[in-house]
Order: C-alpha cells, then structure tokens, then sequence
C-alpha cells in the first residue's frame, strides 16, 4: 500500500497582488486556489499532530504527577493519624497505672 502524497501548495499572487495558494490534486490540475491570508488563519487555528501529541502527554504526565501526590499525603496522614491514636492510648495506659498507683498509696 503506497503512502498517500501530501497536497502541495504553489504559491502564486492575484492580479491586485495578494498572495494565493493553489492546491494541485494528483493528476497536477488546481483542486483549490485560496488566499494565503485565509490558509494561513485556519492552519494556526488547528493543531498538527505532534502538537496534538505533545499536549495529550503533558496532560497524562500532570495526572500521574498530581496523583503520585494525593497518594503520597493520603500515606503520610494515614501515618500521623496512626501514631496519634497510638499515642492517645499510651497516655491513657500511662494516666490509667498512676492513678492506680497513687490510689494503692
């Protein structure tokens, strides 16, 4: 299967000397004469594929980055919260034997 040939532009001007694009089909007749003021405007309003790409990818990474984060705080809360309750139940262990300490006194 024979790769599909990029449509070319010529490049030519009109009488009153503004730029224009010829668009040839395969055979070389113009398929589309257009402005280049008006080519110009719809191709910067369209991304090219690499663009396209490039853009998906950056998304993708910021996702996996702010998620790596979120699951990271998420360890480290779950951390604090454990030590807390551990330390919560120390003290009361501890406060418990005093009292029954100074109550035996």
């Amino acid at each position: 299967m024979a790769t599909k040939k990029k449509a070319r532009r010529t490049v030519m001007y009109s009488a009153s000397g503004k730029k224009l694009y010829a668009v040839r089909d395969k055979t070389g007749k113009f398929k589309d004469i257009q402005r280049y003021s008006r080519a110009h405007a719809a191709d910067i309003k369209r991304d090219s594929s690499a663009e396209k790409t490039a853009a998906k990818k950056a998304t993708t990474t910021k996702n996996s980055a702010a998620r790596k984060v979120k699951s990271a705080v998420k360890k480290v809360t779950k951390a604090a919260a454990k030590r807390a309750s551990s330390v919560k139940r120390a003290i009361k262990r501890v406060s418990g034997r005093v009292r029954r300490a100074v109550a035996r006194i």
